[in-house]
């Protein structure tokens, strides 16, 4: 009757502050989050301060380069541990947050922290009788790495494998060197939009020959049946005489290295949930860091990565697959917004999946998989 087409998830799923709740609840605050790159953090005591759906994160290089995460709350009265904007406010700077590189510190009352979070000091309860310091460790957060990814977990106690979710890209990407790659340019993106449209919208191509006419004139697969006919796990062929994502789809920079013939002139993409987009050309990676804020709002990190060889060079200049990225990048939210905009309409209490959008259907079966369904 419906000529093939699945029912996508109900409108409330991306419009209510409710389904956002349940979101936070199943997904962010439960499975692993990809919250930027260990080059951020190079050096012992070099930390972010990041807000994970609402949760307050410090994430920190320890004196043995591993690094560390826990919640931004003190053990002793809850008090917030790191708030730059807070002392902002007021005006003060309080003796508090990674101190000396060496320490954590609460600047309520000075109780203070190795870099892996197990207590150090307590002021005026050192010698109090039956005061077990071991017993008032920062609270964990779970942080693992793959590919100079760093991922966060909220929930570390009962954190899915890490390494199962990620068996399947790191065996299509093995070839590419993706820890040793360097940020050249971050663009920042604010989309009114849920973050799972965003999804939906990188996971299909059915949308690219009437949103995306630079990006097909580079891979014109890309306009036969959305792209569903073709070998995602060997790579996407570009037309001839192309083999990356720029305007023209060439590049001076070298491949990388270790990259099989096909890989040299063929583009991979990964989807790893809940909030990592991966797209690696042969001399490059767009990496899609999504930053849910609230049912209608979403941050994107947009990371540019090349070789650091490349960067090195003098006449080193990423901008023909910036530029590129950009507009291409420019035209998915544009869209993203109209379809945030048009499901809030009286009238619509679903969507469908085309035939040839099968992959779209990915996010119904990762929110079923999470139990939020």
């Amino acid at each position: 009757m419906n000529g093939g087409m699945e029912r996508s998830l109900e409108s409330t799923a991306y419009l209510t502050a409710q389904g956002y709740v349940r979101d936070k609840a199943a997904i962010f605050h439960r499975q692993w989050f990809c919250a930027g790159r260990e080059e951020d953090m190079p050096l012992p005591g070099d930390h972010k301060v990041l807000d994970v759906a609402g949760e307050s994160v410090i994430v920190v290089r320890g004196k043995d380069q591993v690094l560390h995460a826990h919640y931004n709350v003190c053990r002793h009265r809850g008090a917030r541990i790191c708030d730059a904007a807070n002392d902002a406010r007021w005006g003060v700077t309080l003796d508090a947050g990674v101190v000396g590189k060496t320490m954590i510190r609460c600047p309520y009352h000075g109780w203070s922290y190795a870099l892996d979070g197990h207590l150090l000091a307590a002021p005026q309860l050192q010698d109090t009788p039956g005061f077990d310091k071991s017993k008032f460790a920062l609270h964990p957060v779970g942080v693992e790495t793959w590919g100079g990814f760093v991922f966060l977990n909220l929930s570390p106690e009962t954190a899915p494998d890490f390494a199962a979710g990620l068996a399947d890209p790191s065996r299509r990407l093995a070839n590419y060197p993706l820890a040793d790659l360097v940020t050249a340019k971050t663009i920042r993106y604010e989309l009114k939009a849920n973050w799972k449209l965003i999804l939906e919208n990188y996971n299909e191509c059915y949308h690219c020959p009437g949103v995306h006419p630079e990006l097909t004139a580079i891979v014109p697969a890309f306009r036969e049946r959305g792209g569903i006919d073709l070998d995602w796990e060997a790579g996407i062929p570009h037309r001839e005489g192309a083999f990356t994502y720029t305007w023209d789809g060439t590049t001076s920079r070298a491949p990388f290295p270790g990259l099989s013939a096909e890989e040299k002139v063929r583009h991979k993409g990964e989807l790893i949930y809940p909030n990592l987009m991966l797209s690696v050309s042969c001399d490059h990676a767009a990496a899609f860091v999504l930053w849910p804020e609230a049912a209608d709002r979403t941050v994107i990190e947009c990371r540019f990565l090349f070789h650091p060889d490349e960067v090195a060079k003098p006449d080193f200049d990423p901008a023909d697959a910036v530029d590129f990225w950009d507009l291409v990048n420019r035209q998915d939210w544009a869209v993203c917004e109209r379809v945030q905009s048009g499901i809030a309409a009286r009238v619509h209490s679903h969507g469908y999946y085309a035939p040839i959008e099968d992959l779209s259907l990915d996010i119904r079966r990762y929110i079923e998989d999470c139990g939020e369904v």
